[in-house]
């Protein structure tokens, strides 16, 4: 078997199952795939699957089957182009699948969601927006994935929020998903992000007073970086977000460095390795004012622990550390343990009741 693929098979599966993919595919693919060239195609067939389900129920009007197979089927279709950077045809084949189906799925999604564009630097960012029932305005938690992931991947981390009352604002931005073909990777996510929220605080059915954020890898340190450059952001949840980027660097697969090769427009891995060290939260750290929860997995093998340690202890406002000493890069094997938990403390530092 690949290296590549054999690292898949032993380091992903906790995230991709607790993301939405099926255990017993999960086992199939990675013990039948050989070639990571032929990672795409292979779980793109899967998807395929999931994708007829679907459509078989959309028509017949079962349509929270059919939102369901749907928002599947994007998961599936989502993990085949998620690294796979080495055929970027392909990818953005697999990628558009991924999107397609999210979007037929998003009418017959409990609640339902709808995709929001917002003009950034002559492109656009992408993202879904879910509001839970009752009467709004409501609190809202804007979910930013990191250097692999995309909005497609969030549907089971956004019931988390949505059933303790909070939207969901699920964004695809710089480097990422719909936008990483015209956006690059930045380290200035506070401009992407004021951009965002601008949009977002526009929403009637939105309390601009009570917006929070969730980053997961990457993403943890976009949304510290977000943090510490808007006031409007009153608490911010950081999952396995490195500190220095740059730091991490021979840490990273060589699957993640190409990754970002590609996703952040270097030309080749001495830029690349020049544009990771440019995304470092030194100085922007102390100007975090909100609340700060930082969680993170003692065995992560790409992002030293100390640096998430480093994150709360310089923050400027009230921080917390949850640390698990078995959990992995993501925590997505000590899912249990971290999720609710998660999802308890932001609705609690957004409802209307939170000491400011």
């Amino acid at each position: 078997m690949d290296e590549r693929v054999a690292a898949a098979a032993a380091n992903w599966g906790p995230r991709f199952i607790t993301n939405g993919v099926d255990a017993s595919d999960y086992r199939r693919l990675t013990t039948s795939i050989e070639r990571w060239e032929d990672w795409c195609a292979a779980w793109c067939e899967a998807g395929a699957v999931h994708e007829e389900l679907g459509n078989a129920a959309q028509a017949v009007a079962r349509l929270r089957s059919a939102g369901a197979h749907l928002a599947q089927a994007a998961v599936y279709y989502h993990f085949a182009k998620f690294m796979f950077v080495n055929d970027l045809a392909q990818m953005r084949d697999a990628h558009a699948k991924a999107v397609s189906c999210l979007t037929a799925a998003l009418p017959n999604l409990d609640p339902p969601g709808r995709r929001i564009e917002i003009p950034f630097d002559g492109a656009r960012m992408v993202g879904i927006l879910r509001v839970p029932a009752g009467s709004g305005p409501h609190p809202l938690v804007i979910m930013i994935p990191g250097l692999d992931s995309a909005k497609e991947e969030f549907p089971s981390t956004e019931a988390l929020f949505l059933e303790r009352g909070l939207a969901t604002f699920s964004l695809d931005g710089p480097g990422q998903g719909e936008a990483e073909y015209d956006l690059r990777i930045r380290c200035d996510w506070e401009v992407p992000g004021g951009v965002a929220l601008d949009a977002l605080s526009d929403l009637p059915e939105i309390d601009a007073e009570r917006i929070g954020l969730w980053g997961v890898s990457l993403g943890g340190y976009y949304a510290a970086r977000i943090a510490s450059g808007d006031p409007r952001v009153k608490a911010c949840i950081a999952l396995a977000g490195p500190y220095d980027w740059g730091d991490c660097w021979d840490r990273l697969s060589g699957l993640a460095q190409a990754a970002f090769r590609v996703r952040s427009g270097s030309s080749d891995d001495a830029e690349a390795r020049t544009r990771a060290s440019e995304l470092s939260l030194a100085g922007w750290a102390e100007q975090i004012r909100c609340p700060l929860l930082v969680v993170f997995g003692k065995l992560d093998q790409m992002i030293p622990w100390e640096q998430a340690e480093r994150l709360a202890a310089e923050a400027g406002g009230p921080s917390e550390f949850l640390l698990f000493e078995d959990g992995n890069h993501g925590c997505a094997n000590v899912a249990f343990k971290h999720r609710y938990r998660s999802a308890d403390w932001m609705a609690a530092r957004l409802s209307r009741n939170a000491v400011r």
